[in-house]
């Protein structure tokens, strides 16, 4: 799934010399690696538990609903009192279970709790990388900047994708208010005011390459970041349109299969066969739609795009040049992340530059 495993640029690698070759240090940090490859697979083997339940629950449900229906119009047809009442209150029993599970199924997404595994796997082994990357790279040991920057990004990312399934920690399912996913850091933004890169020691930066930046920025903000914001709103709504249809039309159907053989039995045989069937077809376009996950999808790729917007706007308002990330290799990260060559960011920067209206520029992104 795009947007959830892209790479967090961090800028501050402050060095600290009285640390470079202490080995206790170093063990810290690769305690910390061994952290993060273990949540990789925590998360992977949960996520593929949680999705399974996604569609065992929606099978069994679907079984049982169509099931209680089937014995709602066989009840009709039964002449026999000992029967019709057996067949009444089988239908009703089931109805009733199908209403309490599909209530827990709806409260809990596990379509949308898969998605969520699958995005902290896919980070947590991106972060592995990044730190194999730190250790093979690396001119000196790890340092303690290194180790506690380490551990901040793992407890975002703990913090980000929790494992309850119950509780204060879980996602909220059905929030008020759509906003992008967050697992990184949550740092304090550098001040506005920019350094001199006119000179010859700039780091690969100019003030062209921070214009086109801030052009970057701005398409982001208000294309890319906007559009999936309102899908994901879209998405939500539909999801809680259909959370709560399906248990309404299933707890309708018991107690229309109940008054089955009574004096209106005609119009209950009627209501428990056509909720009962309707409530398969909601559920089904629900759960085997996955659209809690789709839902989730939409957060993450807002997620990503708000993280790249943090991440150029702390380079580019960052006073000392020496401190960014170099330009060069800052503007090619860019570039891939948003799936474009050099001078596709650099017409998408001009474009967004020359542009008068919003409308006529096109997204930043061109994978998703």
């Amino acid at each position: 799934m795009p947007g959830g495993g892209r790479r967090i640029l961090f800028n501050e690698n402050v060095a600290s010399s009285d640390h470079d070759h202490d080995p206790e240090v170093a063990a810290k940090f690769y305690a910390v690696m061994e952290a993060v490859a273990d949540r990789v697979e925590m998360h992977k083997n949960i996520g593929e538990q949680r999705n399974n339940w996604n569609n065992l629950l929606l099978n069994s449900i679907n079984a049982m609903t169509l099931s209680a229906a089937m014995m709602t119009g066989m009840a009709a047809l039964v002449a026999n009192g000992g029967t019709l009442l057996a067949l009444k209150l089988s239908s009703a029993v089931l109805y009733a279970s199908v209403t309490v599970m599909l209530v827990a199924m709806n409260v809990i997404q596990p379509s949308q709790l898969a998605e969520e595994q699958r995005n902290a796997s896919r980070l947590f082994k991106q972060l592995h990388r990044e730190f194999q990357t730190v250790v093979a790279l690396g001119s000196s040991s790890p340092t303690v900047c290194d180790v506690n920057e380490a551990t901040e990004r793992v407890l975002a990312l703990d913090k980000a994708f929790p494992l309850p399934l119950l509780g204060d920690k879980m996602i909220e399912k059905f929030p008020n208010v759509v906003e992008p996913a967050v697992w990184w850091p949550q740092r304090i933004m550098r001040s506005k005011k920019t350094g001199k890169v006119n000179g010859n020691n700039n780091n690969g930066w100019n003030l062209k390459l921070e214009e086109e930046m801030r052009n970057v920025v701005g398409v982001l903000k208000t294309k890319d970041m906007d559009d999936y914001m309102k899908l994901g709103e879209k998405a939500l709504k539909l999801n809680k349109m259909l959370a709560i249809s399906g248990p309404i039309l299933t707890g309708i159907a018991a107690i229309g299969s109940a008054f089955v053989g009574t004096s209106n039995g005609s119009l209950a045989v009627m209501v428990g066969v056509i909720c009962g069937a309707m409530a398969s077809v909601v559920n089904t376009f629900e759960h085997s739609g996955q659209v809690g996950m789709v839902f989730e999808m939409y957060r993450s790729n807002a997620g990503f795009f708000k993280l790249m917007q943090e991440t150029i706007e702390s380079n580019v308002n960052e006073r000392d040049v020496e401190r960014r990330e170099n330009g060069e290799v800052f503007q090619t990260k860019v570039a891939l992340q948003l799936g474009r060559s050099l001078s596709e960011l650099r017409h998408l920067a001009a474009s967004a530059a020359s542009s008068s209206s919003s409308d006529e520029e096109e997204f930043a992104s061109k994978l998703f």
